[in-house]
């Protein structure tokens, strides 16, 4: 543990360089200092004239199939194009590094993130900010400064289909201490985060993306309810909130969150006394784009108090920064520019962006997946066995080898995730048979997987849901297969939501999440390798009969924590 710490504070400085100040700059150039961009590796030759000419502040790394080389290399080219801007601002990185949904094994190079319903079914607050801040580092490592995490919402609505797994639970106390602990695990990392989406976009049964969502609650229930883990946040610092698009009628009924006044400056600045940065969710997303164009609603969100707006992807940012300059100077919109602009101008001026003096840590790939494979082993849920069938014993009377068939649906690209699944049945000299189903089946993938079970003396199931979004065919293959096989375990790899999809199974684990380690720790739980100590973080309404959990009292041993986390 000492070696890895020791080999963390190791640390390479930019040259110095003449800080730019504040006060020399034009308006436009403050102005542009609250723009952001998105770019990946593909895209990123559409924002360079913004980006020489100084008309952005700030880019979003957009997740893609590249590797972690790739992904330096691109913020490595971004920051020498700004290098070349009149005023040489670096730019603002950042990036939506949550795990869940945002997230799948192979983008951008960075390792795997667990997803915060994973962290909250450990209850392992230690571990969760220890992954959060040898995470931090490699993405300090690559050149990110901001990462939009960890999500606050309250997963209240079990038909939310967006947040889902990305939220900590139902539970507004648990999902307040996990994302506190990634907050302080993000920050002891030298990672600035940012919470979201404020005040709450737990409790909503339509998509963001793609239409308004809207919150009915009344204010004591918001309070109580949603904007509880906020507000613990803004009174432990979190330096940056990122606003939902959702309509709030009792805080505001005609605004989304991002274009109300009432909710940015009376409610998170003036009632709940918040003092860091500001940012819009981004701005081509429908629920915004339904009311303005996107250099509009660029100007609305700054003027209800947004400091960091994010444009989105896809757009011509020359052409949107004219507009919106033009119409915050026609609006007399200087002074909220000024005071924006200033916030991230001084956030850069922390970083040690403007005098070189940014710092960046040694490698420590080993540590993290030490830490991610303990969080794996805690997680990994036992929700119910109504037979005893945990831990799984062979058929005495059978002669030879006893023989396990596994199908999994999932996509494609999560094949490499699944091999270690089979390792502990081997080490048990188990027959292993196993197919990766698509995600969608069709009858040949049904055919299969039957072949696949036909003989076996066990037959593993897993599930792939992202929130509320039920995949009919894959509901029905599961079941089918259920009905035909008696010794049968079922795994809920993503949103636990979609167990109520099978009330037949008799055995049913959630892992919260589709990584190699949380797999196998389902089979060790499977085969009494390893006990189960996973919490459930949501409420899913089953009967209390088929209901069990991994812990006596639902609190997890925290005792390894990095030193620097304690900061």
């Amino acid at each position: 543990m000492k070696k890895w710490l020791a080999a963390a504070m190791i640390c390479f400085s930019f040259p110095l360089m003449a800080a730019p100040r504040f006060e020399d700059l034009s308006y436009e150039e403050k102005l542009a200092q609250t723009l952001v961009v998105f770019v990946d590796v593909d895209s990123a030759s559409l924002v360079r004239p913004a980006i020489e000419q100084g008309k952005v502040g700030g880019v979003l790394i957009q997740w893609g199939n590249y590797s972690l080389k790739q992904t330096q290399e691109l913020i490595d080219k971004l920051q020498k194009w700004a290098s070349k801007s009149p005023h040489k601002i670096p730019l603002l990185v950042s990036i939506d590094y949550e795990g869940g949904t945002v997230y799948t094994p192979i983008t951008l190079g960075f390792d795997y993130l667990p997803t915060n319903m994973m962290l909250s079914a450990s209850q392992d607050e230690e571990g969760a900010a220890a992954i959060a801040y040898l995470a931090g580092l490699e993405l300090r490592r690559t050149g990110v400064h901001v990462n939009f995490s960890p999500v606050l919402d309250v997963n209240s609505n079990p038909n939310n289909p967006i947040i889902g797994v990305r939220s900590f639970g139902s539970v507004p106390e648990n999902v307040t201490k996990m994302g506190l602990s990634l907050m302080n695990g993000f920050k002891a990392a030298g990672i600035i985060s940012v919470v979201k989406h404020f005040p709450g976009h737990g409790d909503t049964s339509a998509d963001s993306h793609y239409k308004v969502p809207v919150v009915k609650s009344d204010y004591e229930e918001l309070q109580k309810m949603h904007l509880a883990p906020f507000a613990e946040a803004v009174n432990q610092g979190v330096p940056g909130v990122m606003t939902g698009h959702v309509l709030y009628p009792a805080l505001d009924s005609q605004n989304i969150a991002t274009f109300s006044k009432p909710i940015l400056y009376d409610l998170l600045r003036k009632k709940m006394g918040f003092n860091g940065f500001i940012v819009t969710d981004s701005l081509d997303m429908k629920s915004a784009t339904s009311f303005c164009t996107i250099a509009g609603c660029a100007v609305r969100a700054l003027e209800s108090g947004a400091d960091l707006i994010l444009l989105g992807r896809y757009i011509k940012p020359l052409t949107i920064f004219k507009q919106v300059a033009q119409e915050t100077q026609q609006k007399n919109m200087q002074a909220r520019v000024e005071e924006a602009a200033r916030r991230i101008f001084t956030l850069k001026e922390e970083l040690g962006l403007l005098d070189g003096t940014a710092e960046i840590p040694a490698p420590i790939e080993e540590a993290y997946k030490a830490e991610l494979e303990k969080i794996s082993d805690e997680s990994v849920t036992l929700v119910r066995d109504r037979k005893g069938l945990i831990p799984f014993s062979a058929p005495l009377h059978k002669k030879g080898k006893p023989t396990v068939c596994a199908v999994f649906f999932a996509p494609s690209r999560f094949a490499d995730q699944l091999m270690t699944f089979s390792k502990p049945f081997l080490e048990k000299g188990w027959n292993i048979r196993s197919y990766n189903a698509a995600l969608t089946p069709r009858k040949r993938d049904s055919q299969r997987a039957a072949d696949c079970a036909k003989g076996a003396d066990l037959l593993i199931l897993t599930s792939l849901q992202w929130a509320d979004k039920t995949n009919i065919n894959q509901k029905n293959a599961i079941n089918g297969l259920i009905k035909e096989n008696p010794n049968t375990v079922f795994i809920s790899t993503m949103s636990p939501y979609d167990i109520k999809n099978y009330p037949e199974a008799d055995v049913v684990l959630a892992t919260y999440g589709l990584n190699k380690y949380a797999l196998q720790t389902a089979a060790d739980i499977i085969l009494g390798n390893l006990e189960p100590h996973g919490v459930l973080p949501v409420d899913l309404q089953l009967p209390d009969e088929d209901t069990t959990t991994g812990s006596d009292d639902g609190v997890r041993s925290k005792t390894r924590i990095p030193p620097a986390v304690q900061k």
